[in-house]
């Protein structure tokens, strides 16, 4: 990677995300302005234009929220470990397939417990907003958390393949925060959250702003060494200690896309795809507001020859008495009551193929509301919106996940696992939560086993212990000491058959002695032979 030449790349490659960059800013215009801003507005604080209908707003905060959850479910895992096919009966032994979910449930629950505890989902969150109105968001991934960049303030390059091959950023950063650029007495060191140093982690303290300082981070993926490589750059000088490297599928940069049109290296948004609809609704909804304004207006006309004089009629009381004639006075009405219900009802035409279009669905929120009702809309999600979530999955989930896996195994909060065996299964969608998809196969084969062939036969031909350590990973619960072992419940047999049989000798033994072979009273027989005994020694 040549130095000193990231600025010069970032202005480059700006030409070609300038369109992009002027839909993105009409699309946030109609929605939530605050998204996007003009690259040249350096203003911390300035006012922002707000839209005439809520419409818009309402429509990308509720479909980015769906979104965010059916990527990132909060009550089950969205991804499973599971061994390579090929390589069972080869390197693992088949039989021991149980013991292995159970393993890897145990392990995803640790990232999930990972995810939960961090602020990911909030970060997702924004982003899915960024997505779905510019169709761009960049995030960056530190172990510290997520760092979400607009399209505004970064540029990038993909080859004929749609894969990404160069992305560079622009930050406003403050002078003293940026080593080499300040005094001795205030010189801060980096405490980078990345391998490198540079200025995408945290520093130790921070002094006040005296002025910013453009930053630019250069990214390229290197094919020689089949790595990501980056540095950060200020006043066309390489920052100290900035340089750091990712592997090929771990790179902490996520550039995503809500939609992608082949050679086209950015997207589009779910905004654009209806800007024509935001477009008329917005003007209708000004003029209506705008209209309703004018009408709400009372002016009275008096007569410029009449004997009532204004200023009389201006300052008469509510019931108050007056010299005048009515015909000199008259009321000036905006007589548009018709023209404004043909647009009222237009703009609830197009506000309601709007809030379609973006999800917006009114569930009942009462008692009587199923958890069927919620599954459906889920699916109404997952159908309508099915290629998008296949290009997230690819460009979010499964570089996020890799991520995730690589640093928690660095910091030996997971355990490492076999590249050539193990492998993670990314299971996109709101209907496909993980394991529990395994949970649901799982019932339904034991239940069309039972309803087919009989319980008889499921009795006979399916391992109990299997099919309890199977549900168990399914489930997510942990199967350690909570289930008996085969052993303990042979051993715990065997006692119970030895018990029983102990107790079994003591009742024959306890009927035999109150039988009437065994009573002298009852058996001639036992009190004649006593006799005879007791008279043999006489004689």
């Amino acid at each position: 990677m040549s130095k000193h030449n990231a600025r010069a790349r970032y202005n480059s490659l700006a030409s070609e995300r300038a369109q992009f960059l002027d839909i993105a800013l009409e699309c946030a215009d109609l929605t939530l302005p605050y998204l996007m801003k003009q690259e040249s507005d350096t203003a911390t604080h300035n006012a922002m234009r707000t839209p005439y209908q809520s419409v818009g707003a309402k429509a990308v905060v509720t479909l980015a929220s769906k979104l965010m959850l059916a990527l990132l479910p909060p009550a089950t895992t969205f991804f499973k470990l599971q061994v390579r096919d090929d390589k069972l009966g080869e390197e693992l032994d088949p039989t021991i397939r149980s013991e292995i979910d159970l393993s890897f449930s145990k392990i995803e629950r640790m990232v999930m417990s990972y995810i939960n505890s961090s602020n990911d989902r909030v970060i997702v969150h924004q982003a899915m907003k960024h997505l779905i109105v510019a169709g761009n968001s960049l995030i960056f991934m530190s172990k510290d958390g997520l760092k979400n960049y607009p399209l505004n303030r970064y540029v990038l390059q993909r080859d004929g393949n749609g894969n990404v091959i160069e992305i560079v950023t622009k930050e406003l950063i403050s002078r003293k925060l940026v080593p080499g650029l300040v005094t001795k007495d205030s010189e801060q060191k980096p405490n980078s959250a990345s391998a490198g140093g540079g200025l995408n982690g945290k520093f130790n303290q921070t002094t006040d702003e005296d002025s910013d300082v453009e930053v630019y981070t250069h990214v390229k993926f290197d094919k020689a060494g089949g790595r990501w490589t980056w540095y950060q750059e200020c006043q066309d000088k390489v920052i100290p200690n900035s340089q750091s490297t990712a592997p090929k599928n771990a790179s902490p940069w996520l550039p995503l896309r809500f939609v992608s049109f082949d050679g086209e290296s950015y997207g589009r948004g779910r905004v654009e795809e209806f800007l024509g609809d935001l477009r008329s609704l917005e003007a209708l909804s000004q003029a209506l507001i705008e209209g309703s304004a004018a009408a709400a207006k009372v002016v009275f006309l008096v007569s410029p020859s009449s004997t009532t004089k204004p200023q009389t009629l201006a300052q008469a009381g509510n019931g108050a008495i007056i010299q005048g004639r009515p015909e000199d006075v008259a009321v000036v009405q905006v007589g548009k009551t018709a023209d404004f219900r043909t647009a009222y009802d237009m703009a609830q035409q197009l506000g309601q193929r709007v809030s379609d279009a973006f999800m917006v669905l009114n569930i009942r929120q009462s008692e009587r509301t199923t958890a069927e009702e919620v599954r459906l809309t889920q699916l109404e999600l997952e159908q309508q919106l099915g290629g998008m979530f296949s290009l997230l999955t690819d460009e979010f989930l499964k570089p996020y996940l890799q991520r995730t896996l690589m640093v928690l195994q660095r910091s030996n909060q997971l355990p490492k696992l076999p590249k050539d065996i193990v492998r993670p299964e990314i299971i996109a969608g709101v209907n496909a939560l993980g394991r529990g998809q395994d949970r649901e196969s799982l019932i339904m084969f034991i239940t069309t086993l039972a309803q087919t062939m009989g319980p008889d036969t499921v009795a006979k031909f399916i391992s109990v212990d299997e099919y309890i350590k199977r549900l168990a990973a399914a489930q997510g619960i942990d199967y350690l000491n909570l289930v008996k072992s085969v052993s303990t419940i042979e051993e715990e047999m065997q006692a119970q058959q030895e018990q029983a049989a102990q107790q079994s000798l003591l009742d024959q033994a306890g009927q035999l002695m109150s039988s009437p072979v065994m009573d002298p009273s009852k058996n001639p027989e036992l009190t004649d032979g006593n006799t005879q005994a007791q008279e043999s020694p006489q004689a």
